[in-house]
């Protein structure tokens, strides 16, 4: 657990805030899908995964229908619970548990991917970063896909000039890709790509990371 315990990202996500979550507009929820099978054309469909935060579950809803066995967890309860019930209205046997990233209670390599969607631009500080990457790393067996904002695509840059000229601030925090790469690095995993929602565009990406020898090297 991180050292003040009070990151926004991780505790914002109370009853009322959860349900406010669980329907993310059609549009965007397209985009974010579709970025995720690009991903995963690189993960065997016989690979056990973790998504971890699942959020209302609707990663894990859609790689469980690809064909992947799936595992599911939150910090929130109360996304626990939306993302139990959600996968129980859509007939999706997955299990749902309540982890904290920064000390999952897992085995070492116990799935051979971990997807970790739309958590790291909260993480405030590189200690907690780095921390949670640990973790992923010492559980995943091949591959952990993680998402994260890109500080040079134009949202990133607006946001920073907004903030310069005085506007209000924001607690998503971008992250370049080699600061990404190092924590993994350190943990014996390389970068196989980066997938960029919309290059130079959007702050979303994935990257995809392999345990082991980098590829090509």
């Amino acid at each position: 657990m991180h050292a003040d315990d009070s990151y926004r990202g991780k505790t914002k996500y109370d009853d009322s805030t959860a349900l406010a979550y669980r329907n993310r507009p059609p549009r965007q929820d397209a985009a974010e899908m579709t970025l995720i099978d690009r991903v995963f054309r690189y993960v065997p469909r016989s690979h056990r995964v973790l998504d971890v935060p699942c959020g209302a579950g609707r990663v894990a809803a859609h790689l469980a229908r690809m064909g992947y066995r799936v595992t599911a967890a939150d910090y929130s309860l109360a996304m626990v619970d939306i993302a139990r019930q959600n996968l129980h209205k859509n007939s999706l046997d997955i299990p749902v548990e309540q982890q904290d990233v920064e000390a999952l209670t897992y085995a070492d390599g116990q799935f051979d991917t971990i997807i970790c969607f739309r958590l790291f631009h909260h993480f405030p500080d590189a200690e907690i970063r780095q921390k949670a990457v640990s973790e992923l790393c010492r559980v995943a067996r091949t591959f952990v896909a993680l998402a994260y904002f890109s500080p040079y695509a134009w949202s990133s840059m607006r946001t920073r000039l907004r903030i310069a000229l005085g506007g209000r601030g924001s607690q998503k925090f971008a992250t370049p890709l080699s600061e990404v790469e190092g924590y993994f690095r350190q943990r014996g995993f390389f970068l196989v790509r980066d997938f960029p929602r919309r290059r130079f565009m959007h702050t979303l990406h994935v990257a995809l990371f392999e345990r082991g020898s980098p590829r090509g090297g």
